[in-house]
């Protein structure tokens, strides 16, 4: 009987350099969208919510918040958008979008985990989001770990 030990050990080592690419490829759509919103806010606020546009890609995509916890823009959830979700808890209860909009009004910028439905495999899962001031807005992606 083979042993399988160094499959799975390659498809481990894999899995972890793809979450180093949606890593690096959740903070660069970041600053990809805030340096749009510098340039031009509405028009950027509308290809953030488009599904087929710039700032999405596969399971990763950019999203925003203004700065009352309010969603402007998802592309994958459009019946979000206008709602204050600032005290709307993930699965284990957790105020997550507070944590983003305390981090961006403190410091610029924020990196917060919480549990997320992936919108490709339907489960609710470890999530990592990147977000960044840009006007008025977080400008947030995340990768599913």
């Amino acid at each position: 009987m083979k042993k399988c030990v160094p499959a799975a050990l390659l498809l481990a080592l894999m899995a972890g350099v793809v979450s180093a690419g949606e890593k690096e490829d959740a903070a660069k759509m970041v600053n990809d969208a805030a340096a749009a919103v510098a340039k031009d806010k509405a028009a950027t606020v509308a290809e953030i919510g488009n599904p087929k546009g710039r700032f999405v890609k596969g399971e990763l995509y950019v999203f925003a918040y203004d700065l009352t916890g309010t969603m402007a823009a998802h592309p994958i959830n459009a019946k979000l958008v206008g709602k204050n979700l600032i005290d709307v808890p993930d699965a284990d209860g957790k105020l997550f979008r507070k944590e983003i909009i305390a981090g961006v009004t403190a410091s610029g910028a924020a990196t917060v985990e919480y549990k997320y439905k992936n919108p490709q495999s339907g489960a609710v899962e470890q999530k990592v989001t990147y977000c960044k001031k840009a006007a008025d807005l977080a400008v947030c992606a995340g990768y599913y770990k």
